[in-house]
């Protein structure tokens, strides 16, 4: 297997420092040409960009995520933008979004940083890495007037049924980022992407969290990107090197300058 992208991983963060090196090596040797990075927040900039200097197929993005977004954050989002705008190379802002799963105390705040990211993706013409978790509704609103410009990006961990696919394939620039939930057996994800064209897919591994069948339960890592190829390769009914073809054009489509 040759040329398969990660668009979503965190290598660089503490589940990996005993064998990061090692994880790398078993991505590679899975065929893994590009591992795309998001950034947590501000505590984690300094492992992610030190891993991407050392390692050219880990490129960075930078961006809040939803669940860092607290009584300080404002000035939490002020230190990720100081980085953004620091002159080093980004891929993309993520991990932004929307996250009422675990707590909704601050979902105004939530908002807010998720549309100051959206305007700079939209200002320095980057994709967006966007996590949505029980809050679809919530993210409609906030990129509602957006459906028109060039906004470009990544659904990221999507697990939703084929109305939800729907709503966020409206937006034409954007791809599906799908995981090892697909794997899971119960999944209702394969016989919704049986309904979604192939060209609006992307492979990522969300590793440490979510690893795929069979490694369910365990840390995840790029490397076990390879089982989500595999198991698109049954419900597109193609093999499994074209699926890989195809989620690695649609992925070099969202990251234009990382070909």
């Amino acid at each position: 297997m040759i040329g398969l992208i990660d668009t979503h991983t965190h290598l660089f963060c503490e589940e990996f420092d005993d064998d990061r090196e090692l994880a790398l090596i078993r991505a590679k040797q899975a065929g893994v040409s590009r591992m795309f990075m998001p950034n947590i927040d501000d505590t984690t900039t300094e492992a992610l960009l030190g891993m991407c200097d050392k390692h050219k197929e880990c490129y960075p993005l930078m961006g809040l995520h939803p669940t860092s977004v607290d009584s300080s954050w404002e000035e939490r989002l002020s230190k990720v933008e100081k980085v953004l705008r620091s002159g080093r190379k980004f891929y993309g802002i993520g991990e932004v979004g929307l996250d009422l799963y675990w707590d909704k105390t601050y979902e105004n705040e939530q908002k807010k940083a998720f549309k100051t990211q959206i305007e700079w993706a939209l200002e320095l013409d980057l994709p967006l890495i966007i996590h949505c978790r029980n809050a679809h509704n919530e993210l409609m609103e906030c990129m509602s007037p957006y459906r028109e410009s060039q906004l470009r990006g990544i659904f990221h961990s999507f697990g939703g049924d084929i109305g939800e696919a729907e709503n966020l394939l409206e937006f034409k620039n954007f791809m599906l980022g799908i995981n090892g939930i697909v794997t899971f057996k119960k999944s209702s994800l394969p016989e919704t992407l049986s309904r979604i064209p192939l060209e609006r897919i992307v492979l990522e591994t969300d590793s440490p969290y979510l690893a795929p069948v069979p490694h369910r339960g365990e840390r995840n890592e790029s490397a076990y990107v390879i089982s989500i190829a595999e198991k698109l390769a049954s419900i597109y009914k193609m093999p499994t090197e074209e699926i890989a073809q195809h989620t690695s054009v649609n992925a070099l489509k969202v990251f234009l300058n990382a070909g």
